[in-house]
C-alpha cells in the first residue's frame, strides 16, 4: 500500500509542475469538444466520424446506426433486445463505449448493451478502430466508440420533433432542443422507443410472445463560457428501460429484465498561456432487476456506483510538440445478489506526446500504467505516425498494448467469483492507407493482434462454472471504407460502402471464434454498380463496351 501511496502523490506532483507557466491566454474556440483526446492524438489510427445528418437518416439505436454505416458486426437478439459488438474479431467486452470522453462500459459486465444506447442525444458520434487502453483504460481492445455532446457558442435556438410508428405496435419519439449564445450552450432530448413485438414466425400462425420492451432516454448538456480562458460545462443522462425476453418453447417460463442507469459528469476547462487544464468529475450509477418468473413477485438484483476524478493536462512544448499527461481515479461501490457488497479502487498515469516532425509528418507516442487494490495491470503503450505525401495519398500505422480487466461479476459472484485472475493482455499493429481525390475517399486498413489470458467461464473439478484465464485468440484481417459524393444541380447524391474481412482464431483448435464472421459488407456492391453507371454517362462510347464487362462481374 505504500508504494502505491507514492505513486499517486508523485504522479500528483508531475501534474503541479506542469502548470507553472505564464504567457498570454489561448481564445477559447467555438466549438467546445467533449473528448480532446480523440482529436489530438488519434491521428495514427482509423477514426470514422458519423456527422448529424447521418444520426438522423438512421434508426435511434446505437446497434442500427453502426451495423449499417461501420464494419463493427452485432449479434441481436432481435428489436430491442441484447445486442453485443465484435470488432475487429474480439468480444463484447473489449469494446469501449466512450460518453464525453469517460468509459461507461458496465462494471458488471464489461460491457455496453447498445440497444439500449439511443443515438438521437449526440451531434457526433466516432468510430475509433483498433487499441485505445492508454486513454480509455480496459477494455478498449478491438476499438472504440464515442458519444459526442460538442457544445457550440455561437447565437442559436433550434427544435425538433420526430415520430415514427410501424407495425406491431412500434412507437418511436425524440424530441430535441438547441439552444446558445456567444456565453451560454445548451442541449437537451428525449426519446422513447417501445413496441408490442408480436410478430408472426414465417410460415407459421404462431406469434412471438413475451417479447414486449420499451425505453426512455433524457439527455443534457450545458456549457457556459466564465472569460477568456475558463469555461464549465455539466452532462447528464437517465436511462430507463424493461423488456421482456422471447419464449423459446410454448411452456418455457416468462422472464423480464429491468435496467435504470444514471450519468453525470461535470468539466472545467482552463487555458493557461501555452497550456491546457482540463478536471472532469463524474457519478454514473447502473442497476438492474431480473425476474425469472413475472408471475411472481421474487426478483435478483444488482449494481455499481463509480466515482471518476481526471485531471488531463496539454502543454506545447513547442510550436509542433505537445505533450498530454493524464490523471484519472477510479471508485467502484457493487452491490447485488450474486456479487454481495463489493469494493474497488484504481489509480491511473497516462503521458502521451505528439510532435509533427515536418508538415505533413507527425508522430505520436503514449504510455499508461495503473494502480489497483484488487489485480496487478500491465504497462500500456501505444506509438504511431502519419505521412502525407500527397494532398491524395496519406499513410498512418500504429502498434500498441491493451488491456481489459476483471468485472465485478468475474471477482466477487457468490460461489463461482475468481480474486486471483489477471487482465486480459494484448499487442496490435496496423497500417492504414487514406485515398482522397475529389469527391472520393477511400480507407484502407491492415492489422493483425494477438490476445493473452483471455477470461471465460469454464468448469471447475466440482463442476461449478467460474472464471479463468485460459484462452489465446490470433486475430488479423482488412477493413475497406468507400465514399463517393456529388452536387448535381442542387441535389446531393452521397454513396458509402463497408468491407471488412476478420480471421480471429482460438489458437487452441485453430477454430475461428463464435460469432465472428469471416466478411461484412455494407452497400459496396450498389456503389460500385452506381459509380460504374455515372461513368457511363460521362464517358465515350468507346468505353462502353469495356465499362459494361467491369459492371456484369459485379
Amino acid at each position: 500500500m505504500k508504494a502505491k501511496n507514492i505513486f499517486l502523490f508523485s504522479i500528483v506532483l508531475l501534474g503541479q509542475f506542469l502548470l507553472a507557466q505564464n504567457k498570454p491566454a489561448i481564445p477559447l474556440n467555438e466549438v467546445i469538444v467533449s473528448d480532446s483526446q480523440l482529436k489530438n492524438f488519434s491521428s495514427s489510427q482509423s477514426v470514422q466520424k458519423l456527422n448529424d445528418s447521418i444520426i438522423s437518416k438512421n434508426q435511434s439505436s446505437l446497434t442500427s446506426l453502426l451495423n449499417y454505416n461501420t464494419v463493427i458486426y452485432f449479434k441481436e437478439n432481435g428489436l430491442g433486445m441484447v445486442s453485443s459488438p465484435s470488432f475487429r474479431g474480439t468480444t463484447a467486452q473489449q469494446t469501449v463505449v466512450v460518453w464525453n470522453g469517460i468509459n461507461i462500459n458496465s462494471q458488471l459486465l464489461g460491457q455496453t448493451d447498445f440497444n439500449t444506447v439511443s443515438t438521437r442525444g449526440y451531434n457526433s458520434i466516432d468510430v475509433k478502430a483498433g487499441g485505445g487502453s492508454v486513454v480509455y483504460g480496459s477494455g478498449a481492445i478491438g476499438g472504440t466508440i464515442h458519444l459526442n455532446n460538442d457544445l457550440k457558442f455561437t447565437n442559436t435556438f433550434k427544435n425538433n420533433f420526430e415520430i415514427y410508428y410501424g407495425d406491431f405496435n412500434t412507437l418511436s419519439t425524440i424530441y430535441g432542443i438547441t439552444a446558445a449564445t456567444n456565453k451560454w450552450s445548451t442541449n437537451a432530448s428525449f426519446s422513447r422507443n417501445s413496441s408490442d413485438n408480436d410478430f408472426k414466425f414465417i410460415g407459421k400462425e404462431d406469434r412471438n410472445t413475451n417479447g414486449q420492451y420499451y425505453n426512455n432516454s433524457l439527455s443534457t448538456a450545458i456549457g457556459y463560457k466564465i472569460n477568456a480562458k475558463n469555461s464549465i460545462k455539466f452532462y447528464s443522462q437517465i436511462y430507463d428501460g424493461e423488456r421482456h425476453f422471447s419464449l423459446t418453447s410454448p411452456n418455457a417460463v416468462k422472464t423480464k429484465y429491468q435496467d435504470f442507469n444514471t450519468r453525470n459528469l461535470l468539466t472545467w476547462t482552463r487555458y493557461i498561456g501555452r497550456s491546457v487544464s482540463n478536471f472532469k468529475l463524474a457519478y454514473i450509477t447502473e442497476h438492474y432487476n431480473y425476474f425469472e418468473d413475472i408471475e411472481s413477485e421474487g426478483f435478483t438484483s444488482g449494481g455499481v456506483k463509480s466515482l471518476i476524478a481526471k485531471y488531463d493536462f496539454v502543454y506545447e512544448l513547442a510550436p509542433k510538440i505537445s505533450l498530454n499527461t493524464i490523471l484519472d481515479y477510479n471508485k467502484n461501490n457493487g452491490l447485488g445478489s450474486g456479487i454481495g457488497r463489493s469494493t474497488r479502487q484504481i489509480g491511473g498515469l497516462s503521458v502521451l506526446l505528439k510532435q509533427s516532425l515536418i508538415e505533413r509528418w507527425n508522430y505520436e507516442l503514449s504510455a499508461r500504467k495503473e494502480v489497483s487494490d484488487v489485480y496487478k495491470s500491465p504497462v500500456v503503450f501505444s506509438a504511431g505516425s502519419s505521412i502525407d505525401f500527397s494532398k491524395v495519398y496519406q499513410l498512418k500505422f500504429n502498434v500498441s498494448r491493451n488491456y481489459r480487466i476483471p468485472t465485478f461479476n468475474d471477482l466477487y459472484w457468490e460461489g463461482s467469483g475468481n480474486p486471483d485472475l489477471k487482465p486480459e493482455n494484448s499487442y496490435q499493429a496496423e497500417v492504414g492507407n487514406q485515398f482522397q481525390y475529389n469527391n472520393f475517399r477511400l480507407t484502407a486498413t491492415v492489422y493483425a493482434s494477438k490476445i493473452d489470458d483471455m477470461i471465460r467461464w469454464l468448469p471447475n473439478n466440482s463442476g461449478n462454472w467460474s472464471p479463468v484465464n485460459t484462452d489465446k485468440v490470433s486475430i488479423y484481417g482488412a477493413e475497406a471504407l468507400l465514399g463517393w459524393n456529388k452536387n448535381l444541380n442542387g441535389h446531393l447524391l452521397d454513396f458509402n460502402g463497408t468491407y471488412s474481412y476478420t480471421v480471429s482464431l482460438d489458437d487452441k483448435n485453430n477454430k475461428q471464434l463464435f460469432y465472428v464472421p469471416y466478411h461484412k459488407v455494407q452497400d459496396l456492391i450498389i456503389l460500385i454498380k452506381s459509380l460504374i453507371l455515372i461513368i457511363n454517362l460521362c464517358l465515350p462510347v468507346k468505353f462502353l463496351q469495356l465499362l459494361i464487362i467491369i459492371r456484369n462481374i459485379f
